[in-house]
């Protein structure tokens, strides 16, 4: 019996998520289908609930609908109670478990890909959208030894640390360099960068941008030319969904081949 996967979204024809599950069951040996479904902007519950009834046995959620599979989830993991937010769901004996694995994509490719230890580090989160409360509560986890969130707006910055008992700044505050200055905006899709100071920068900073594109982001380009190393978030992607693969099937596949090919693909 092969049993049925997809990625839920909107727009959704853009998604990586087809080939990266394809990639993944090939090479675990794994009888699955994996598809896409565009839903209409008010009709996630009611899409879902069709999917469920045609007999499939999981979902990953993309934006927008992120939220929304949050509140219809019956089970959440400690993860996705975070986050506020699921994009892993699995439907098993009459209940919608939910999950978000974009935290732990993150951790696996800054330490695995990235080979990128992340204990005692001083971290910068520029933004304060769902990417960014996704990846707080892991890198906590993962043992950083400070971590400031920012934002263009200060309140809803410092909303998010208190709720996660962390810094806040405002942006133009954010002058000290960091070893890690993540980029959780969606400045990058337009092309825009986030308003920050270039201070924040140095020769021993990561700077890390969670979109991906087929050239470095203008967030990237600026990190590099004031003298720090960069990465974008195509390794995050691959690992977040190796993460609800073995959710769902009990097995790790491996990232690195598959990360590969997409790589060739851009």
């Amino acid at each position: 019996m092969t049993d049925r996967y997809g990625v839920l979204g909107h727009p959704i024809a853009h998604s990586k998520s087809p080939l990266i599950h394809s990639l993944f069951a090939a090479q675990t040996g794994q009888n699955i289908t994996y598809g896409q479904l565009q839903l209409p902007i008010n009709g996630f519950v009611s899409g879902l609930k069709q999917l469920i009834a045609e007999g499939w046995q999981g979902a990953n959620v993309s934006l927008p609908f992120k939220t929304e599979a949050f509140g219809v989830a019956n089970v959440l993991t400690a993860r996705a109670q975070a986050a506020q937010a699921v994009n892993t769901l699995t439907f098993m004996n009459g209940l919608i478990y939910g999950d978000n694995t974009d935290g732990a994509g993150l951790i696996a490719d800054l330490t695995g890909s990235l080979l990128y230890p992340l204990q005692k580090k001083r971290v910068l989160i520029i933004g304060a959208g769902g990417a960014a409360r996704g990846v707080i509560q892991p890198l906590i986890d993962a043992g950083v030894a400070q971590l400031i969130i920012t934002n263009r707006t200060y309140e809803k910055s410092a909303a998010l640390a208190k709720f996660f008992q962390v810094d806040a700044l405002a942006l133009h505050e954010c002058v000290n360099s960091f070893d890690l200055v993540i980029n959780a905006t969606s400045a990058s899709v337009s092309g825009l960068l986030p308003d920050i100071p270039v201070s924040v920068f140095g020769p021993y900073t990561l700077a890390y941008d969670m979109f991906y594109a087929k050239e470095p982001t203008a967030f990237m380009r600026l990190a590099a030319a004031n003298g720090a190393r960069t990465a974008d978030g195509l390794g995050m992607l691959v690992a977040q969904a190796a993460e609800a693969f073995f959710i769902w099937r009990g097995i790790y596949p491996a990232t690195a081949p598959v990360l590969s090919v997409l790589r060739q693909k851009l």
